[in-house]
C-alpha cells in the first residue's frame, strides 16, 4: 500500500468523488417526459414464418402500438439509440459519435421545433403518435434489463416526432455540410457549382455512406401481360437507426398496408396497399444555403440590413461516455441568426438555411400518404410537403404511374448565386419560405409507359421523347445534373425492351453490368489506356482488365480487379469529388488484390461477401450497379463484408383485374438478435436473387402463421 501513502488519501478521495460523479451525473440531470395519455390499447402481433410481423388492431393508434412493440422484440437496441437522440442523451450510450449528433439535435433546435408545433398538429397524428410512444413504453416496462439509460423510459409522441425533425435533412446532404464545416474540408460541391469557402471544425463522425437506391414503375401499356408493377429497391445500411425493418399493418378502421419503416417510426414509410403503392431514391437538388456573417469585435452581434443584431446562442451539456457507467460532460455552444443555425469557426460565423427547416408537418404527410386510396388522394397528400427531400415514384392498380422530383426548395431571389456561399449581411439574398408545390417537378403516365430513378438527375427517368425538360423549371431550385451508372443502364435496358414481362423486370433490376455509354464507361476506358510506365503490376491489372466483360456478375476473371477499383476512395463521381489518377487507381486495386490475395485474377464472390454471424456467402454486384453492393467493412485477410447496398427491396403487381401481390427480400432477417431463428433467414435468398411472399391479407397468412399474441 506504499502508493496509497505515495498520493494520499485526500487525493484519493477526490478521485473516488470524481468517478462517482462520473457515474451519476447524466441521468441525475437528464429530464424525465410525460407519459402520452393513458389509454387501453387493443392489438394482435401475428408473426408470419420470416418472423415478419403483421399488426392487426381495432383502431390506427392500436396498430401504432403494436408496430412499437413488436420492432421493440426485434431490435430494441436501435430503437432506444433513435429515442436518445431525440432527447439529447446519444453520446451517453455510443460516445463521442453520439454526441455529436447531440449537438446537431441542439443546433437544429430540434425539440424547440416539436414542443412548438406538436399541439398543432391533427388529433389523429398526436393519437398514431402517442400510441407509438406507449408501445415502446409497454416492452421498457416488460424487460426492464434491457433499457440502456435511467430515464429513457416513458416516452412519449413528441420524442416520436423528435426523430423526424433530426433525421429528414440528412437524406438531402445537411451532414455533408456540417462535416465541411465541422472538419477542415470544403463545403459539397453541387451539381450548379461550387460552394468555395471552406470553413472547418471539429468532425462529426465517419464519412457518410455512399447513397442510393433504384426504383421501377411499369404501366400496363408497357407490360406484356398488361399489368402495373413497381420495384421498391433502396439502398440503406443494413444495421443501424435508418435500417428497414419489413412490417404488414391493417387494423379495423381501414388502413392497410405493406411495407418498411425505420425505428422511431409510426407506420410504414414506403410500400404498397389495396389500391396504390410508392418508393423512394434520395435526390440532390442543392437544399443548402450557406450565408458568411458579418459580426462585431466581440463576436456577440452579426450585421443585418445595417444594424446590428445579438448573436443567439445557448450552451448545451453533451454526455460523451467515456466506458463502464463513466460519462464526461461537455459543453457547447449553440448559435442562431436569421437565417437559421449557425456554425462559428476560426474563419468565422456561417449560418445555414436548409429546405423543410424547422416544421413538423412530414409526421402528418406520412400518415396521409398511408391512407390513400386513389392518386387524387395521394397528391393531396403529397402537396402537404412535409417531407423535405426524396424522390417519390408512384404505381397503382388504376394503371397510373409517376415520379415526382419531391423537395421543399427554399425561396430564392434572383441576383445571388445559391450555389455558392452567400452574404449573410443582407435580407436581399435571404427569401423565407418554401417553394409552391406546383413548381416541383414531376412525370406523369409518360408515353414510354415507364419510369426509373437511380439517384440520377430528373431529366433522365422515362426514355428519349418523354422526359421533362429542364428549361421548363426555374433554374433557382437547384435541380442537380447528376447521371449514375444505375440510371444509364435502366433507361438503356428498359427502352430496348418493348414489352417487359416479369421476368424482364427482374432481370433488368438484378442487373450487374456497365453501361458504356456512362461516366463508368469513360473511366474504365480511361483505365484500359493507362500506360504501366514499366511497373509489372500495373501491366498485368492493365491486362486483365482488357479481358473483363463489363459485368460484375462474378463469372469473369476480372470481375474482382474491376471492383476493386471502385472500392473507396475511388468512388468519385457520386460524391462530386475530383477525378482522381487512373494509373494511381489501377495500381492502388490491382494491389490491394495482391496483398491480400497473393493474386489479382480471383473470383468476385471472393471478395465481396454477405457476413452474418456464421454465415458467410458470395456476392455478385458493384458499387453502382443495379444490383447494388455498395459499402463494406474490411475483414482481416482483405475480404470485404458488404453493409450497404441493395436492402429491402418489395416487388409489387396489380393484375389486370386490379387484385394485388407483392413480394419481397431483405438482406439478413426480420430480426437484429442473433439468437432469432430469423436473423439470418433471408440471406440465401437474398444472395441468389430470389424473393418471399408478402402475405397481405390474413386469408393469405393463414396456413403461414409462427405465432400470435397480445402484448
Amino acid at each position: 500500500m506504499k502508493w496509497v501513502r505515495r498520493i494520499g488519501l485526500p487525493l484519493i478521495g477526490l478521485l473516488a468523488l470524481v468517478a462517482t460523479g462520473l457515474a451519476i451525473w447524466e441521468p441525475l440531470f437528464a429530464t424525465a417526459a410525460a407519459p402520452p395519455p393513458a389509454r387501453a390499447y387493443s392489438v394482435e402481433i401475428v408473426r408470419d414464418r420470416f418472423g415478419v410481423p403483421h399488426i392487426f388492431g381495432k383502431t390506427d393508434p392500436d396498430v401504432a402500438y403494436g408496430i412499437a412493440y413488436a420492432h421493440a422484440e426485434d431490435d430494441f437496441d436501435t430503437l432506444q439509440q433513435v429515442l436518445a437522440m431525440t432527447r439529447g442523451r446519444l453520446g451517453a450510450i455510443t460516445g463521442q459519435e453520439g454526441a455529436a449528433t447531440d449537438y446537431v439535435v441542439a443546433l437544429l433546435g430540434a425539440r424547440e421545433t416539436v414542443k412548438r408545433d406538436y399541439r398543432k398538429q391533427p388529433a389523429d397524428v398526436r393519437a398514431l403518435l402517442d400510441g407509438y410512444a406507449a408501445g415502446l413504453n409497454r416492452y421498457a416496462e416488460k424487460h426492464p434489463s434491457e433499457v440502456k439509460l435511467a430515464k429513457l423510459f416513458p416516452v412519449n409522441g413528441e420524442d416520436v416526432a423528435t426523430g423526424f425533425v433530426v433525421r429528414s435533412p440528412f437524406f438531402f446532404g445537411l451532414d455533408g455540410y456540417l462535416r465541411a464545416l465541422t472538419g477542415d474540408k470544403p463545403l459539397p460541391v453541387e451539381s450548379a457549382g461550387p460552394k468555395p469557402d471552406a470553413p472547418n471544425f471539429t468532425p462529426l463522425g465517419p464519412e457518410p455512406e455512399q447513397a442510393g437506391s433504384n426504383a421501377f414503375a411499369i404501366a400496363p401499356k408497357r407490360s406484356e401481360d398488361g399489368a402495373t408493377r413497381l420495384v421498391s429497391n433502396s439502398h440503406q445500411p443494413w444495421n443501424g437507426a435508418v435500417a428497414w425493418y419489413e412490417l404488414v399493418v391493417q387494423s379495423e378502421a381501414g388502413w392497410h398496408f405493406a411495407g418498411a419503416t425505420f425505428p422511431g417510426a409510426p407506420y410504414p414509410l414506403l410500400g404498397h396497399n389495396e389500391t396504390l403503392g410508392w418508393t423512394n431514391t434520395v435526390n440532390r437538388p442543392d437544399m443548402i444555403d450557406v450565408y458568411k456573417l458579418v459580426l462585431d469585435g466581440d463576436g456577440e452581434r452579426y450585421r443585418y440590413d445595417g444594424q446590428w443584431k445579438p448573436l443567439e446562442k445557448h450552451t448545451v451539456w453533451l454526455p460523451v461516455r467515456l466506458f463502464g457507467p463513466f460519462v464526461l460532460p461537455v459543453p457547447r455552444t449553440v448559435y442562431r441568426a436569421v437565417q437559421g443555425p449557425v456554425v462559428v469557426n476560426k474563419s468565422g460565423a456561417y449560418a445555414l438555411r436548409h429546405g423543410g427547416a424547422d416544421q413538423l408537418k412530414m409526421v402528418e404527410q406520412y400518415y396521409r400518404l398511408n391512407r390513400a386510396r386513389s392518386f387524387g388522394e395521394w397528391q393531396r397528400a403529397m402537396a402537404i410537403q412535409g417531407v423535405p427531400g426524396t424522390n417519390f415514384i408512384y404505381a397503382d392498380a388504376a394503371g397510373n404511374i409517376a415520379y415526382f422530383y419531391n423537395a421543399a426548395f427554399p425561396n430564392r431571389k434572383p441576383g445571388f448565386d445559391y450555389s455558392r456561399v452567400l452574404p449573410g449581411d443582407t435580407s436581399r439574398a435571404y427569401d423565407p419560405g418554401t417553394v409552391l408545390w406546383s413548381s416541383v417537378p414531376r412525370n406523369i403516365n409518360p408515353g414510354s409507359g415507364f419510369l426509373q430513378n437511380a439517384n440520377n438527375t430528373p431529366w433522365q427517368a422515362a426514355g428519349e421523347g418523354y422526359e421533362l425538360q429542364p428549361g421548363d423549371w426555374p433554374p433557382l431550385l437547384g435541380v442537380e445534373t447528376d447521371t449514375t451508372n444505375r440510371g444509364t443502364r435502366a433507361i438503356e435496358l428498359l427502352a430496348a425492351d418493348p414489352s417487359i414481362s416479369d421476368a424482364d423486370l427482374r432481370a433488368i433490376k438484378f442487373d450487374t453490368g456497365v453501361s458504356r455509354a456512362g461516366y463508368l464507361g469513360r473511366w474504365y476506358a480511361d483505365l484500359l489506356a493507362v500506360d504501366p510506365k514499366g511497373d509489372p503490376l500495373v501491366a498485368r491489372a492493365k491486362a486483365l482488365l482488357a479481358r473483363w466483360d463489363w459485368n460484375f456478375d462474378g463469372k469473369g476473371p476480372a470481375d474482382a480487379l474491376a471492383y476493386s477499383i471502385l472500392r473507396n476512395p475511388n468512388r468519385w463521381h457520386y460524391e462530386r469529388k475530383p477525378r482522381p489518377d487512373p494509373r494511381a487507381v489501377l495500381a492502388e486495386a490491382a494491389g490491394y488484390l495482391e496483398k491480400h490475395f497473393g493474386r489479382i485474377e480471383m473470383p468476385l464472390g471472393d471478395l465481396i461477401r454477405l457476413r452474418r454471424g456464421a454465415l458467410d456467402l458470395p456476392m455478385d454486384g458493384g458499387p453502382d450497379t443495379l444490383r447494388a453492393a455498395t459499402s463494406y467493412d474490411e475483414l482481416p485477410g482483405g475480404r470485404l463484408a458488404i453493409r450497404h447496398g441493395d436492402s429491402f427491396i418489395q416487388w409489387v403487381v396489380w393484375g389486370r383485374d386490379g387484385r394485388v401481390r407483392s413480394e419481397s427480400i431483405q438482406p439478413f432477417g426480420a430480426s437484429m438478435r442473433p439468437q432469432s431463428p430469423h436473423y439470418a433467414d433471408q440471406a440465401e435468398m437474398f444472395v441468389g436473387h430470389r424473393f418471399k411472399p408478402v402475405w397481405f391479407t390474413r386469408e393469405a397468412l393463414k396456413g403461414n402463421i409462427e405465432r400470435r399474441y397480445r402484448p
